[in-house]
């Protein structure tokens, strides 16, 4: 009987499972569908996701898991928090689950994130809707033990990854392989790209099967081959509407000021603030905890440990009012609850970019409040490119009467505090180079930027020497020349000047010093030592000569040391040979290697090892041997008379 029903569960499931598929198939895409419960979802899934409070589909949802579900490739953009993460982790669990994939099967889908956090929420999003599944899920990232993932990574049905770990494991671990794989997901598919992990992820694909479903998504996307999904395409604007969104133009040296003065006029917020590198987010952070603003201070960068990053999302996702200090890490796909500011103190390097941080406010129908701080020379490019991007953003002013100027106080931590100084110096070098890096020059101009004031806003006494703004402006001055002049007169006077120059500057280079003594003495200011060095080395006279002011004068030569290199006919080595016979390494290897000698009582030299006389050694040696020979034939008598009489004793027990 117990057969018998189980037999019966196995073919309702069966029959279950070819009505889903069957269903799936005959979707209709331009359907309006409200619900979960009006799709063809199976009920574990269906039971994941009451428990996890999801009810009603967003806009991308609707459009996009009719057409996953009917196994299509898919583009999806959409806007910031409008849920796609359950638009590809729907159909990549139901895919799973209507095949009646277990853990002989191996791994069956794959989500590739570009960082850490994204995957972690990706993970736990899974583990909420896909709890009554009898599906394996691993989260693979770096920062934990490789071993132990290599351990377990043959056993999982779904990956979340970030491309990197995903790469190593397909390198080194023994048995790993996604010949069945069906799903693949990259989500923030531009940022993995722009990221650098483009090789990465070719490599990747290398190793999966082509037949297989892939679904892309992101804010920012554009139309390719499969099927384009986009929510916004028609709309107004590309970011949500409840997000107000307004600029502020200042000077770079009242950035901080204003920030500050933010922070102490709104100390019941839930704030991000976004800042271009990791240095700058460190020294903020620190300085601005020394202040002590009265609102609680976090800090997000690449350069922290795993544990330490996870501890810190989830410390502020959890609080009420604090304020979080990020690099572009923060900017995609996390999901901060309840965010009512996001603060860019650092213009970002495209619209793009701009769109995917203000997009942790105002998620799902929430309401939130962007600010962007510019700079002059920052306005004009910057509101292009949103205009181009359908960003609505509005212009505001800082009230001079609630800014306070905070330069005094980082003053004084930099003259107390060793390392804020340093932090302080990081920062300033590290801003000003991602300036230099950006790819749009009409928006970031280095030139124009005011290094001392910048420098003394950070509380330093001095702007750090940067050699990246010399050479740019080298740069700019050589595009800025005239190619042609108008006037003949001029352009010969230029001629024969130019040429007077090059000329010069000949001169100075066969002139110039090429060892660093040569360099000692070639200083202006060398009235003390000048003298001397003449006196010490005499270059006119052939001979050693000695006057009764001057205890000795030495005549500079110039010895000619035999080489081997002169040895050998040059002209039948390679030029490869002969650097390499003139390198130091050649002279090291076949210099001549001194002998070392020992001096005796009176003063004359012998060799650490040599023979007093042939004949006494001679002698002395036969006469150890005759020794030793003896000695070894009393021992062999020794041993013969202990031999026989153990052989009498044995003759004698037979006998008896």
């Amino acid at each position: 009987m117990p057969r018998y029903r189980k037999k019966l569960n196995r073919e309702q499931t069966q029959k279950e499972l070819a009505e889903l598929e069957g269903k799936c198939k005959a979707l209709i895409i331009d359907s309006k569908l409200e619900t979960f419960n009006e799709l063809p979802l199976s009920t574990l899934t269906l039971k994941g996701l009451q428990e996890a409070n999801y009810v009603e589909m967003t806009e991308i949802q609707r459009k996009a898991l009719p057409l996953a579900l009917r196994g299509e490739d898919i583009l999806g953009a959409a806007k910031t928090g409008s849920g796609k993460t359950l638009a590809f982790l729907i159909p990549l669990i139901e895919t799973l689950h209507r095949q009646q994939w277990s853990q002989l099967d191996g791994l069956g889908a794959l989500v590739i994130a570009p960082t850490r956090e994204l995957a972690v929420q990706i993970f736990e999003v899974l583990r909420k809707i896909g709890r009554h599944h009898f599906l394996s899920a691993g989260l693979i990232i770096g920062g934990k033990n490789l071993h132990i993932e290599q351990e377990r990574i043959n056993r999982m049905n779904i990956l979340i990854c970030t491309p990197g770990r995903l790469l190593q494991h397909m390198d080194q671990t023994v048995g790993f392989t996604c010949d069945n794989l069906q799903i693949l997901v990259l989500d923030e598919a531009d940022l993995i790209l722009d990221m650098g992990f483009e090789k990465t992820v070719n490599a990747i694909i290398a190793n999966i099967p082509k037949h297989r479903q892939t679904l892309l998504f992101s804010a920012t996307l554009t139309k390719s081959n499969p099927e384009h999904v986009a929510v916004h395409d028609g709309s107004d604007q590309s970011t949500p509407p409840s997000l107000l969104q307004h600029y502020l133009v200042c000077e770079l040296p009242e950035k901080l000021d204003i920030l500050f003065s933010f922070i102490k006029s709104h100390l019941k917020a839930k704030a991000l603030v976004f800042l271009s590198s990791c240095k700058q987010v460190r020294f903020v952070f620190e300085a601005f905890c020394k202040m002590q603003p009265g609102v609680i201070l976090l800090h997000l960068h690449g350069k922290q440990k795993q544990t330490k990053r996870v501890e810190i999302f989830n410390k502020f996702s959890s609080l009420k009012h604090a304020y979080l200090f990020a690099t572009d890490i923060a900017a995609r796909g996390l999901d901060f609850p309840a965010v009512d500011w996001v603060i860019q103190v650092d213009a970002p390097g495209n619209a793009d970019t701009y769109i995917h941080r203000v997009g942790r406010t105002a998620r799902y129908e929430a309401s939130g409040l962007a600010l962007l701080l510019l700079l002059p020379s920052e306005e004009e490019g910057m509101k292009k490119a949103l205009e181009q991007k359908k960003v609505p953003i509005g212009k505001t002013k800082a009230k001079p009467s609630k800014t306070m100027s905070i330069q005094k106080r980082l003053q004084s931590f930099c003259f107390q505090d060793p390392e804020i100084k340093y932090l302080a110096q990081k920062a300033f070098i590290s801003y000003m180079r991602s300036v230099y890096l950006q790819s749009d020059k009409s928006i970031f101009k280095i030139d124009e930027l005011p290094a001392e004031a910048f420098s003394a806003s950070l509380g330093l006494p001095g702007a750090p020497k940067i050699k990246f703004i010399k050479k740019s402006q080298l740069k700019n001055a050589i595009r800025e020349k005239p190619k042609e002049s108008t006037d003949d007169e001029n352009s010969k006077d230029s001629q024969s000047s130019d040429s007077d120059d090059a000329s010069d500057e000949e001169k100075k280079k066969n002139s110039k010093p090429k060892t660093k003594i040569e360099r000692i003495f070639n200083r202006k200011n060398m009235s003390v030592f000048a003298d001397h060095y003449k006196k010490l080395v005499d270059q006119e006279s052939d001979n050693i000569t000695c006057d009764d002011d001057e205890f000795i004068t030495l005549k500079r030569v110039n010895h000619e040391l035999p080489t081997e290199l002169e040895q050998t006919n040059r002209e039948k080595l390679s030029k490869r040979k002969l650097l390499k016979a003139k390198s130091k390494k050649f002279a090291i290897k076949n210099a001549s290697r001194g002998n070392k000698l020992v001096f005796d009582d009176d003063g004359n030299p012998h060799q650490v090892y040599e023979f007093q006389d042939e004949k006494t050694f001679l002698d002395s040696a036969l006469a150890q041997k005759q020794e030793f020979l003896e000695k070894e034939l009393e021992v062999m008598k020794k041993k013969d008379e202990v031999d026989k009489m153990t052989a009498r004793e044995k003759k004698r027990r037979k006998l008896k």
